[in-house]
């Protein structure tokens, strides 16, 4: 049977949850606090732990480095921003708040098993894979599905010779997977060249390109060796190919076609041998339909596709890429460790990342060397957190249109699956406008009184008056 832990100081809630957890056919033991855990069990013998988050003694928290890689289930009735982000960046497997649904506890349950037993099994397939696992993940950040997709398609493709085309918005890193391509091919030791084609001015492309003889052209006072020559037996790698001018695309093709070129100005052409690999943000296969791009050369680059995900849908990998982004550069820059703030974690994992990881990595750095203290705040990173609040919520009310209310009391009922702090506003507020005045709610969410009642506007919640207006009134007689 499935062992389970309940780590409780309160023995009504305890026994009440081993009950449930017992009827659906669990092994469940309990404890106390953290030190009766430690010194009555083995922790690491568990397959789950179920934690309050307040506990005397020792937090529930702490419970996370201790048992290992057995995931930590953290329950609290001081549901906060600021204790389930903690809580989350410490390790804790989710976040559930008290009182809570016994449907709901059940689902978080069979969730966190089922996921950890696929991520188990994930980690032992990938631990005997053909001895490329740590290279082709050198340098690569993340555990989302679409990255260890990624990984898994670069170990594929590298050791073989087709041309591979690369698409995804600027800052994804396009350049870092062509090099990690070459770097795993058999021509690692050869030359890689890379050219952007954006920044070669249109009237030089070609000879960049392709090179030019003595004579060629007024200026041409010798000859020259071009890009593509210069990658033979290697790699070429060109990015932004979808600024290529019309005429290098006809030159290109025959290029790619014949495996040979010829320079400006030459009579004979030359065998090269070039592994291709392109890169672009741009539709190419819609400015093909439109005759702005060759159709035919569109094919022929079109052999094998990568598609980098963007940022905003790499969920908790933008914290981990932001966490580690940060230590690169205080170490870089000689400045003490650092760590984000609560109110920073919140701008980063809900701003969109236009720029994508360019964008966060600038902004990383930026904030180590502007900051005085110990911690990065929003501010730092140079996002406006009302701004994009308001931005999110403006999206959200127009996708989702009339079916708001709906998904409000879904979100209130089931707890999401990984750390959405927008999910997490309507969530609290709908739990805690009883007993909340608006000036409270505002303060624990960390947002202003207006902000929040725009969110209130966009999101359909309505205003709790009469609880308020007393609670009000109360805290000023």
């Amino acid at each position: 049977m499935t062992k389970l832990l309940i780590v409780e100081d309160e023995s009504v809630i305890r026994s009440a949850l081993k009950r449930l957890l017992e009827r659906n056919d669990y092994d469940v033991s309990e404890a106390g606090s953290v030190q009766e855990a430690e010194t009555s069990f083995d922790l690491q013998s568990f397959d789950l732990i179920i934690s309050d988050l307040r506990l005397p003694g020792a937090a529930g928290t702490t419970l996370i480095k201790k048992a290992g890689s057995v995931p930590v289930l953290i329950m609290t009735s001081y549901a906060s921003l600021k204790s389930a982000v903690d809580s989350m960046r410490m390790g804790a497997v989710d976040y559930i708040a008290k009182p809570f649904d016994h449907g709901d506890m059940i689902n978080a349950v069979e969730r966190i098993l089922k996921d950890n037993a696929e991520a188990k099994a994930k980690q032992k397939k990938t631990t005997q894979d053909i001895g490329q696992t740590t290279t082709r993940m050198e340098g690569f950040i993340g555990d989302c599905e679409a990255m260890q997709n990624l990984c898994d398609d670069i170990a594929k493709m590298a050791p073989t010779t087709s041309t591979v085309l690369i698409l995804g918005e600027t800052g994804t890193g396009k350049e870092m997977v062509a090099r990690s391509l070459h770097e795993q091919s058999h021509r690692a030791t050869q030359p890689m060249i890379s050219v952007n084609c954006a920044a070669i001015p249109e009237t030089l492309i070609e000879s960049e390109l392709f090179g030019y003889d003595k004579g060629a052209f007024t200026g041409a006072s010798a000859n020259r060796v071009g890009l593509i020559e210069a990658a033979d037996g290697g790699t070429l790698f060109l990015d932004e190919i979808g600024e290529l001018p019309m005429e290098a695309q006809a030159r290109l093709l025959r290029f790619i076609q014949e495996g040979e070129i010829r320079r400006i100005g030459a009579v004979q052409s030359r065998k090269v041998d070039v592994r291709l690999i392109c890169a672009t943000h741009r539709n190419l296969e819609r400015l093909s339909r439109e005759g702005k791009f060759r159709q035919d050369l569109f094919y022929r680059i079109n052999v094998l596709r990568v598609m980098l995900p963007p940022l905003r849908e790499r969920g908790k990998d933008i914290l981990h890429l932001a966490e580690h982004m940060l230590q690169h550069y205080c170490e870089k820059l000689g400045k003490p460790i650092k760590s984000l703030s609560p109110k920073a974690i919140q701008a980063i994992t809900t701003y969109q990342w236009p720029g994508n990881v360019r964008e966060l990595e600038h902004a990383i750095e930026r904030s180590v060397v502007l900051a005085d203290g110990d911690e990065i705040d929003n501010d730092l990173l140079g996002i406006d957190l009302e701004l994009v609040n308001v931005s999110r919520l403006r999206s959200s009310s127009a996708s989702s249109g009339s079916s708001n209310k709906a998904s409000i009391r879904s979100i209130a009922q089931d707890p999401p699956e990984d750390l959405s702090l927008e999910d997490y506003f309507q969530r609290f507020v709908l739990e805690h406008q009883d007993t909340m005045s608006e000036t409270e709610l505002a303060q624990k969410l960390g947002v202003s009184r207006k902000c929040l009642w725009e969110r209130r506007q966009r999101f359909g919640i309505p205003r709790a008056k009469a609880s308020n207006d007393k609670r009000v009134s109360a805290q000023k007689d």
